[in-house]
């Protein structure tokens, strides 16, 4: 495949060949048992590797994933305090262990409190709602944004608190090992995609805001 002839051959442990024929730097990567890769070709002459291409590949693929996987940690998962502020206990107990663990996982989460009709009025009802969930996960997070209003509703956002969010994990993972030790059960934590289907089915059955429809 590669057409150019001389090319600038670099060795399998990245040592500087030099200018050479192609079919002698095939040959010495058939001998070594490798492959003769094009990495700069609009270089004069095209700068060539002698490398083992698959593994190399593989390498790129891993190094992407984690890449992936390091840009998602920083996403921003909304978790709505239903359509009104007369929302239970029960459920925002439920929404608060929901964003404990997205944040246990290094996602932000955006709080979201609704106002229904005249509830405007009596905002502080909200902004219980909203503090009541920003004191239960101070043990884990930050506060990133203060109560900030849209219309009829009202958010805040907290974030991990990597320090915290490390030596929890350290006392889960102690108390998990006794557990196991002892030979008791241990419950699987949901993953983050099961907590993201509740979340969302949460939000279908709350409905658009009310002036969504506008």
């Amino acid at each position: 495949m590669i057409r150019f002839t001389p090319i600038r051959l670099i060795g399998p442990d990245e040592e500087q060949i030099g200018v050479i024929e192609t079919s002698e730097a095939l040959k010495r990567a058939q001998e070594a048992g490798l492959d003769l890769v094009e990495i700069s070709p609009d270089a004069r002459p095209p700068v060539c590797r002698i490398m083992d291409y698959g593994k190399w590949k593989y390498q790129q693929s891993q190094q992407q994933r984690k890449q992936r996987a390091a840009s998602k940690s920083s996403e921003m998962k909304e978790v709505r305090l239903g359509r009104s502020t007369k929302i239970g206990e029960h459920d925002i107990q439920i929404r608060i262990d929901q964003a404990r663990r997205f944040m246990m996982a290094g996602h932000k989460v955006l709080f979201t409190q609704r106002f229904k009709g005249r509830e405007i009025a009596h905002r502080e009802l909200g902004l219980e709602n909203l503090a009541q969930c920003r004191d239960k996960l101070a043990d884990i997070s930050k506060v990133e944004q203060t109560p900030r209003w849209m219309g009829k509703q009202a958010s805040i956002i907290l974030a991990p608190d990597r320090v915290k969010v490390e030596a929890i994990k350290r006392k889960l993972e102690k108390e998990k090992a006794a557990k196991l030790a002892r030979g008791e059960k241990v419950e699987e934590e949901k993953s983050i995609e099961q907590v993201e289907a509740e979340v969302e089915a949460q939000h279908a059955a709350e409905g658009p805001d009310e002036h969504d429809d506008e």
